[in-house]
């Protein structure tokens, strides 16, 4: 039965009922998804909370990036990258390549659209996904009523802000990575960087590159990997040995070549894990910096390696040590996490951190029509695999129901949209999106 409760929210927000899945999410996972589903022949709606897609490449990162790993292990499902991108493709051509993508599926995603809340209704046996749209300066809410709920969001949708004693007080510029866009606005002063994965290695390079003085906190140990070995990547040679030999041999077999390549680098404070950097991916989602530059800077002392902070204070920042620092700039290389949980009420498939319980490569399917992509912490690698597992799952339901009589279906859909029609005779604008 109906509470009162949800005939309030239908009077205030303008119903829209989806002939198909909601995915919620714009970003690469969310457009691999839509996709397959397109070639599946199912409908579907794409929401965005950003104007544009992929809002995490085209607004939250730096200048200088360029793809971590060979683009054949990037490529979205059913089109590859341009054959004249080059081997490791840089952020703009990345941003072409999915615009084009999106163009050419025709997956128009509703934009600024906000999701508040997600809910199974377990009367309806449907998802209720509340949003509410801040386009043109107009404030409207929906609420989109769906079979299935593909959740897209990433696991990185938020930056981590630490909270570090005296950071407040601190009268120099604090910006998190995800606002930094070139080391030209620092050329000639002191930055701390905090952090030293692949973000705050590359970070402090490029600081380096613009003739700044950065520093960088190293807090934890970290696997540092050359990019490439004679010439072909560390990666595509770490998948080539994985087809034949167990992980623990891979990765003694990583840092041997590692050794080889950069030497000793905890001489210059860069302690590494006591566990292997693909067992520790595996186990802990800890990428491995992959370096392209960042080392030999380190080696020079251009990027002044530091231990943990203490506290700040005005114009400078007390270490662990006890060494203290005259910094003029911070940044926070301190990374991302899922916002799953601020919005999507359910706790069965998603953990506290808003990453699903189950690992990979089982972490796709929940319950419920309940479907989670760009979660596996496998890249886009992962990311598509599951995109297409989605859509078949998705598309088999849907193509054992459009092969029954057109009769029987045509009363399917009557009693779909008579369920949603009840919205409408207690005066609901009420949508029907096939």
């Amino acid at each position: 039965m109906f509470r009162v409760s949800d005939f309030e929210d239908f009077f205030s927000r303008r119903c829209v009922w989806v002939n198909g899945p909601v995915i919620v999410g714009a970003g690469p996972s969310g457009l691999a998804v839509g996709a397959c589903l397109k070639e599946q022949g199912v409908p579907f709606v794409v929401l965005e909370r950003a104007d544009c897609i992929a809002s995490l490449w085209q607004k939250r990162t730096y200048d200088r990036l360029k793809l971590h790993l060979p683009k054949q292990f990037c490529q979205l499902p059913k089109v590859p990258f341009p054959e004249d991108f080059p081997e490791y493709p840089t952020k703009k051509q990345f941003i072409e390549y999915l615009e084009s993508y999106a163009k050419r599926f025709e997956i128009n995603p509703r934009f600024n659209e906000c999701v508040q809340s997600a809910k199974y209704d377990e009367t309806l046996g449907l998802w209720r996904v509340k949003t509410v749209s801040a386009s043109s300066g107009a404030r409207s809410e929906f609420e989109y009523i769906c079979r299935w709920l593909v959740v897209a969001t990433g696991e990185n949708a938020e930056a981590m802000m630490p909270e570090i004693e005296g950071l407040s007080e601190f009268r120099g510029n604090v910006i998190h990575a995800c606002h930094y866009k070139s080391g030209e606005d620092y050329r000639g002063k002191r930055v701390l960087v905090v952090g030293c994965g692949n973000s705050g290695m590359e970070l402090s390079l490029d600081l380096c590159n613009h003739e700044a003085f950065p520093s960088m906190v190293v807090r934890s140990s970290v696997h540092v990997l050359p990019r490439e070995v004679l010439g072909k990547s560390t990666f595509e040679l770490a998948v080539l040995m994985m087809k034949w030999l167990p992980l623990w041999l891979v990765d003694k077999l990583l840092l041997i070549l590692a050794w080889l390549v950069l030497g000793n680098i905890e001489k210059y404070g860069l302690k590494r894990p006591p566990v292997g950097p693909l067992q520790l991916k595996n186990s802990a989602g800890k990428t491995p910096v992959l370096d392209i530059g960042a080392l030999s800077k380190i080696k020079s002392g251009d990027i002044n390696i530091v231990t943990g902070i203490k506290r700040f204070n005005r114009d400078s920042v007390e270490l662990v040590d006890g060494e203290k620092l005259d910094v003029d700039s911070v940044v926070l290389a301190t990374g991302y996490r899922s916002n799953v949980p601020s919005w999507l009420q359910e706790s069965e498939f998603f953990s506290k951190n808003g990453l699903p319980k189950t690992p990979f490569p089982n972490g796709w399917k929940g319950k419920a029509g309940l479907y989670a992509v760009g979660f596996t912490r496998r890249g886009l690698s992962g990311a598509s695999s599951d995109a297409v597992k989605i859509a078949q799952d998705i598309g088999k339901v849907w193509k054992e129901e459009t092969k029954q009589k057109k009769h029987t279906t045509a009363c399917h859909r009557r009693y779909r949209s008579v369920q949603m029609g009840s919205l409408t005779e207690i005066g609901q604008s009420c949508i029907i999106i096939m």
